[in-house]
Order: C-alpha cells, then structure tokens, then sequence
C-alpha cells in the first residue's frame, strides 16, 4: 500500500526519506524546507511514514477491527483500517489547507496603506479594507500609516534637556548659535519608506540637521537672531525634501519650526546687552524719522505761504500803481482840455478832503472888525437826530 510501505529501500514511498519526488534526501530537497533551520538536525528528526506509522497504532487501539485477526479484510496486515486511515489523513491534509489559505487575509486600516510582497519582491500597495495576499512565508504584508504626522526634535530632548552637538552651529559671520528646532513629517510613498532607506526615523533627523547647518552656515547671526527666522525655516524645509526625494525615502515635509534660537550660554548676557543697544539705536532713529517728518512738512508749507504772501503783496503794489498812473494819466488829458477849471477843481476837492475831518472857523479878511463871520453848524442844532442818521 502507498501508506504503508515498509521496504524501506532508497525510494521509501512518497512520504518516505529518501530521493524521490518528495523525499528530504540530498539529490531532491524537501520542498516544505529547503533554507537554513535552527534546532535540531534534520537528518536525525523522525521520518514522515514512522510518525503515520504510530499515528496509525493510535487509531487501531482506538476503533476495533471486524472480523478479528484473520477476518476479511484484515489478511494480518491490516489493510482495510488503512483505508480507512488514508481518507481521514486526506480530509485532514485538505482542510490544512484551506486554513492555511485563509490566514493569506489581512486587513489594513483607516490611514493605513498595505504593502504587499510575494517571495520578497514587491507587488503593490492595497487600500484600507479587507485584502488578500499569499500567506506566510510566500507572502508578507506590512501596513504603515500615512496620514500620521511623526515629529522629530533636534537640539533638545524635553523638559530643558539640551543636546548642544545637535543645537551649536556656526553662522556665516564666523560666530555660534544656539538653534533648538522640530520637523514635522509623514510618509508619502510606503514603498520606498519600507524598502530604500534603512532606518528612516535616523535619516530624516541626520538630514534635518543637515540642512539646518547648510542654511545657518549661509547668513550672519543677527539676521538668525531676528527678522529672518521665517525664511529661514523655509530653506530648510525646501532643502530637506529635495535631499529626502534624491534618496527617495517616500518622505513628505510637513513644517520646520525653529523653538529657540540664542547665542551661546556662555555669552549670552553680552549678546542681550547688544541686542538692547541695537533696540535703542533703531527706537532713536524712528523718532528722528518721526520728528523730521513731522517738522520738514511744517516748514515746507510755512516757506511756501511766506512765498505766496509775497506774490500778492507784488500784485497788489502793481496794481495800485498803475492804477495811479491810469488815474494821473486821465486827469492829465483833463487837465489839457481845461487848465483853469481843473485846477479850480483840484483844489476844492483838496479842501474838502482836509476840512472834513476838522472844526470850521471861517474869516473875512475884507470885512470889518475881527474878520471872524459868524458860523452856525446846522449838524449841531438837533444832536439826536444826527446820532440816529450816523446810525444808520
């Protein structure tokens, strides 16, 4: 029987241990084996046909056999219970089987991506949900998640724990800084996180760091110390996924955020002191700046009133004098028609300009006595009726 073959010749049957098609001898390798072991020597483990052999004796003690020893059926060597035997150790074998193939399901999560491999070699990612793949240890599966933002410090550890071969940089003005920074990450490509990079927690740090120095090492440390902070967490973050993208790490920088940025401990009170000198010398010079704009404005517009005053004075004296001459200019043509009657004119209208304003004494030199004719001023007979008309 196939089951039970106890020749045990070079060719044991195919359960057996030697050089057939499905034998451990050393011309055919078993198939279920075939790497390296650990434990026990495979020579020495016990034969495949052995452990049915015993699993059979098992069996025999347990159900009876019909018919007795000499029974049909039985012929001493009991074949027809090993009839029965080899269909259950089939069922077993199918069933192993189908078991096996069912553990080839796998699940990958929410944020998650599955990455497949056959017999190590890369087949392909797979969504969040139920898939399948071969099973262990043709195929393997492994679930990272890329949604998660992963965070790295560099130049400290928390809580005050400083790390200054990571923080102390050298600046491009030849002094030394004090830089404590975080980058914030995830990944963009499962593959090439897995399989390209070995340590990749490691390399993005080392990277980081990196640059860091590169972009530091480029500028002078009062712009780090101030106004340039932004842009220099920029640079680093352009340079940290260029560098990343070459080694194709299948990372994506999320932010690069710079936490303290001081100069060293052991100078820093002389920096504080030059930073407030500097502080003073730019509040001045937003006063000064203040105060010129402010009084410049003032005079501008003082000198340009003075400027136009003079130019009205200018066209009013003009103007008044050539109305003069136009006037002169008239009473001269006047005066050629009529001397005698103009100059009889000039003259009352003089008086009349002079006396207006004075009491009038009016003296006859051709009459008797003091010369002084009586004058009555009509204006002072009803000095109420006067006011009122001034009034008016």
């Amino acid at each position: 029987m196939p089951w039970n073959n106890q020749s045990g010749g070079k060719n044991g049957g195919p359960w057996g241990g030697g050089d057939g098609p499905w034998g451990g001898g050393p011309n055919r390798p078993n198939p279920w084996g075939g790497g390296p072991q650990k434990g026990p020597d495979p020579q020495n483990s016990p034969d495949l046909e052995e452990l049915l052999r015993k699993s059979q004796d098992k069996l025999k003690r347990v159900f009876p056999r019909k018919g007795g020893p000499g029974g049909p059926g039985n012929n001493g060597t009991g074949g027809g219970f090993r009839g029965i035997g080899g269909r259950g150790l089939a069922l077993g074998l199918v069933a192993a089987a189908v078991v096996y193939g069912l553990t080839g399901f796998y699940r990958v999560g929410p944020g998650e991506l599955g990455v497949e491999l056959v017999l190590g070699q890369y087949q392909g990612t797979t969504q969040p949900g139920l898939n399948y793949n071969w099973p262990y240890p043709f195929g393997e599966v492994f679930t990272p998640d890329v949604l998660m933002v992963r965070e790295i410090n560099i130049g400290n550890r928390g809580e005050g724990r400083d790390v200054p071969e990571e923080s102390l940089m050298l600046t491009g003005d030849e002094n030394i800084v004090d830089v404590d920074f975080k980058v914030q990450w995830r990944i963009s490509d499962p593959a090439n996180f897995l399989f390209n990079v070995e340590n990749p927690e490691a390399t993005v740090k080392q990277v980081a760091e990196s640059a860091m120095r590169e972009v530091v090492g480029g500028k002078n440390i009062q712009p780090i110390l101030t106004q340039e902070r932004e842009q220099i967490e920029q640079d680093v973050q352009a340079l940290m996924q260029s560098t990343l993208d070459e080694y194709g790490a299948g990372v994506q920088v999320s932010q690069v955020q710079m936490q303290k940025v001081d100069p060293p401990e052991e100078v820093i009170a002389a920096f504080r002191d030059v930073q407030a000198a500097r502080a003073d010398q730019e509040r001045f010079q937003n006063q000064a700046d203040a105060f010129a704009n402010r009084v410049v404005p003032e005079a501008r517009g003082e000198a340009a009133r003075i400027v136009e005053s003079a130019n009205a004075y200018r066209d009013q004296v003009i103007a008044e004098a050539t109305g003069q001459a136009d006037r002169f200019l008239s009473v001269y043509e006047e005066y050629a028609k009529a001397p005698e009657v103009v100059r009889q004119r000039i003259y009352l209208e003089t008086m009349e300009r002079v006396l207006a304003g004075t009491d009038k004494i009016i003296i006859d030199q051709d009459g008797g006595g003091s010369g002084v004719v009586p004058y009555l001023p009509l204006d002072r007979l009803n000095p109420t009726q006067t006011q009122s008309q001034g009034a008016r």
